[in-house]
């Protein structure tokens, strides 16, 4: 992590681009959780190669911006998930289940048909390309076991619980494969922990500490409301935070600014550093540094600033550009003003 106070982070994603990617397309639909190839406005055999182009762009921008420890930006993915969770083994997802989405809308979802397994490395490539292209810290991340367990329909295990623990024995292989690329954090998307608390208080934690187990960087867990774009009226607290105390993890995240989240919720964290969520991605207007440097202000009042990472909550690939970069140079100044005042 940075040697300043107050590093600055983003949570995953940044803007794909239009020629990349048909962008009224991917605001229409739920996060994809099988493939959605039509998104793509590249044909297949030049894909790679534009995408790593649209890579190379967001690293530059958040390189330009000054964030501290930065992400490939998710440029390669259809959503947050499905890349990872539609490569494994034992998912068939060419004939999908439909399910109902946090968003309430019908999502189509991978079937487990048979034993989970990952064959071979998924993101590895992501994380050696991000490291050849910048010297920051950087972060890769992946889909956690319980979400994917929540957003799949097992016809295998018949038990929800063994099901995650198989999802999770392949992220974690996973996990290690990213450290051994040069991943400096790797961290792991759980936002169904929100939306389905009563299974999450039974194994969440248990599955999600397979998943990291030997883990040998940074690692970081996520957890949010759902995307600013598609839920507008988010909760006030989170219906499962101080039992993330327990995970063996070294970082939570969690998203603050758009569902103005009390922070006297981040007391229930003390022994973990917290990415807290300054950037309102519900709102297309950019904040300025001093309403970043608010939001910082009111977070250190529950947690120390040796522990606090700043961050945008989550969902920055369905902004514009402009506003995307905007809102991270505002993040960055507005660090800059607390970390600042905390040095006198």
């Amino acid at each position: 992590m940075s040697s300043h106070l107050l590093p600055t982070t983003v949570v995953g994603s940044y803007v794909q681009p239009d020629w990349l990617v048909d962008r009224e397309m991917l605001k229409a639909i739920v996060p994809p959780r099988v493939r959605a190839h039509d998104i793509w406005r590249i044909d297949a055999d030049q894909l790679e190669e534009a995408q790593d182009a649209a890579t190379l762009a967001a690293i530059h921008d958040m390189e330009r911006a000054g964030i501290d420890v930065i992400t490939d930006g998710e440029i390669r993915r259809e959503s947050y998930s499905n890349r990872f969770a539609t490569a494994l083994d034992g998912v068939d997802v060419d004939n999908p289940a439909e399910v109902i989405g946090r968003s309430g809308k019908v999502n189509l979802v991978p079937r487990v048909v048979g034993p989970i397994k990952r064959s071979g490395p998924i993101e590895v490539r992501d994380v050696e390309f991000l490291r050849a292209n910048t010297d920051r810290q950087i972060k890769i991340t992946l889909p956690g076991p319980f979400t994917m367990t929540q957003t799949a329909v097992d016809e295998h295990y018949g038990d929800d619980e063994a099901c995650a623990m198989a999802y999770a024995e392949a992220v974690n292989e996973e996990v290690l494969a990213l450290f051994a690329a040069g991943a400096d954090i790797v961290q792991i998307d759980e936002p169904w922990m929100q939306a389905k608390p009563e299974q999450a208080k039974r194994y969440a934690v248990k599955v999600v500490n397979r998943a990291l187990d030997g883990a040998t960087g940074t690692t970081a867990v996520h957890m949010c409301f759902g995307y600013a774009h598609a839920v507008k009226n988010k909760p006030e607290g989170y219906s499962f935070l101080p039992e993330l105390a327990t995970c063996e993890t070294d970082q939570i995240s969690i998203e603050v600014a758009q569902p103005g989240l009390d922070p006297v919720a981040l007391e229930a964290l003390q022994n973990k550093q917290i990415i807290v969520g300054v950037l309102d991605l519900g709102d297309n207007q950019v904040e300025t540094a001093e309403i970043v440097a608010d939001r910082i202000r009111s977070a250190l009042n529950y947690v120390s600033a040796d522990r606090m990472i700043v961050a945008p909550d989550c969902g920055m690939k369905y902004l514009s550009r402009e506003v995307a970069f905007g809102k991270l140079n505002a993040m960055v100044d507005g660090a800059a003003l607390v970390r600042a005042e905390l040095k006198g």
